[in-house]
């Protein structure tokens, strides 16, 4: 929804409550999309959400209750009665349930808790107890199962049976008597199967399964990988204990790009949004890495006051600092960008270190001694001094290359010590960068300017 829409929809919901014509509002809100509530709702004022939300029919409640931002979710838990919490979180799939309970202070987690059912809150403490970060804790335990000796016909009447509470019905899973998993088959199968065919005869005995403690973000890539709306997540005794859905792994990839991101620019990654973080939070989070990368900057500064002698018998070296730190940094975060892409895609890996490199060597030799022929034509047109060019051109080469190979180096040794590679993007390695490129830079000018 644009901003044009949106403010069309605020302009509409606000007109019906102002005539008191909730009839009406009513039907329009079960139109609305439920992934547009969230934008709406910030729009309007608190007794507005409570009335908006109160006006739409059970089904359609759950749906945008699961879409609503955790803050919006907390008022309306507060002010809603218990037999209303009660409905919302009767509607809500498990996985959903578990999010919220997760997000939400320990006064209303207890009014959670309270209102659901025993057999229910025995999975909600299950599915607490995986690990953060792991496929038991994003699974929902909501899924169709089957048995190899029904038909088709017996299929879709379990289906049609319990398919209203369960999180998706496109995939089914066939389980034997100890719940591993026999096969499994989707709808489409199903609808152009013989209403009397077994399913043991019909199913896809190729299952791709997790365990519960398997990285989510690895879970999350599995879906890209092989085209899969739902995955199956077993645990130790390869039981099918639940599922993971393409939303959830959506959520997850979203995250931990927005967390690599964040890393990519020297912040601390922060989970709230950029408008609910504070202006105090938001400072600590920028102000570790600025610092580091600040006093790292000093060493730069050392190594130039270390050649204010060259500076004294070649003022003019003076102006290309800048240029030369400015290349190299930015030739830095080319590479460092384009290797921390390829390993978050699995496109590259360790065992391609040595090949990546040489890619990368390759390509500076050809990127360098384009830069360098273009600064020592311009150097000699504007300062007429060989040398000069000379000791610019092959610093802006070495320069190049040692930057290309740092950029692509740093991220897969991060890598290798179990680190995030992000952290080896643009703003450390610029640092590193500036300071050899400033070091090689007046190397070179002292042997052959001879100052």
């Amino acid at each position: 929804m644009n901003e044009e829409e949106l403010e069309f929809e605020v302009e509409k919901i606000e007109q019906l409550i102002e005539k008191k014509k909730f009839n009406d509002l009513r039907q329009y809100l079960e139109d609305v999309n439920s992934a547009d509530f969230p934008q709406m709702l910030e729009e309007v004022n608190e007794e507005q959400i409570l009335l908006i939300y109160r006006l739409l029919s059970k089904e359609k409640a759950a749906m945008v209750f699961a879409e609503l931002d955790s803050d919006i979710q907390e008022k309306l838990l507060n002010a809603l009665t218990d037999k209303e919490l009660k409905n919302v979180i009767d509607e809500l799939f498990m996985d959903d349930t578990v999010d919220l309970i997760e997000e939400m202070p320990s006064n209303v987690v207890k009014r959670i808790l309270k209102n659901i059912d025993k057999t229910d809150r025995k999975i909600v403490n299950e599915l607490l107890k995986y690990p953060e970060y792991s496929a038991g804790s994003i699974m929902t335990t909501e899924f169709i199962d089957l048995k190899e000796s029904m038909t088709v016909d017996d299929a879709f009447t379990r289906i049609k049976k319990i398919g209203l509470q369960k999180e998706t019905v496109y995939n089914c899973y066939v389980l034997s008597l100890d719940r591993k998993i026999k096969g499994f088959i989707d709808i489409k199968n199903l609808l152009i199967a013989e209403r009397t065919d077994l399913l043991k005869n019909i199913m896809d005995e190729n299952v791709i399964t997790v365990t519960t403690m398997e990285d989510q973000e690895t879970v999350a890539k599995m879906f890209d990988k092989y085209n899969m709306y739902a995955l199956p997540v077993v645990d130790k005794e390869e039981r099918l204990v639940g599922i993971i859905t393409i939303d959830d792994a959506i959520d997850v990839l979203q995250d931990e790009n927005t967390e690599d991101f964040e890393k990519m620019a020297a912040l601390i990654p922060n989970e709230d949004s950029y408008f609910k973080t504070s202006v105090f939070t938001h400072a600590r989070n920028r102000i570790l890495w600025l610092l580091i990368l600040m006093i790292s900057s000093i060493v730069t500064g050392t190594i130039i006051t270390k050649y204010e002698n060259a500076f004294a018998a070649v003022p003019v070296l003076v102006a290309f600092i800048p240029m030369l730190m400015d290349t190299g940094g930015n030739c830095g975060s080319q590479s460092s960008t384009l290797i921390i892409r390829g390993m978050a895609m699995d496109e590259i890996r360790l065992k391609d270190f040595f090949r990546a490199l040489f890619k990368e060597i390759r390509v500076a030799i050809l990127v360098g001694i384009v830069l360098a022929l273009f600064q020592g034509i311009r150097i000699i047109i504007q300062y007429r001094d060989i040398k000069l060019a000379f000791v610019v051109s092959f610093s802006i080469i070495g320069t190049v290359m040692m930057s290309k190979m740092l950029g692509c180096i740093l991220p897969m040794f991060a890598k290798k010590l179990k680190l995030d590679p992000a952290i080896m993007a643009a703003p450390l390695i610029t640092t590193i960068v500036d300071t050899c490129s400033v070091l090689l830079f007046f190397n070179i000018a002292t042997i052959v300017l001879n100052v």
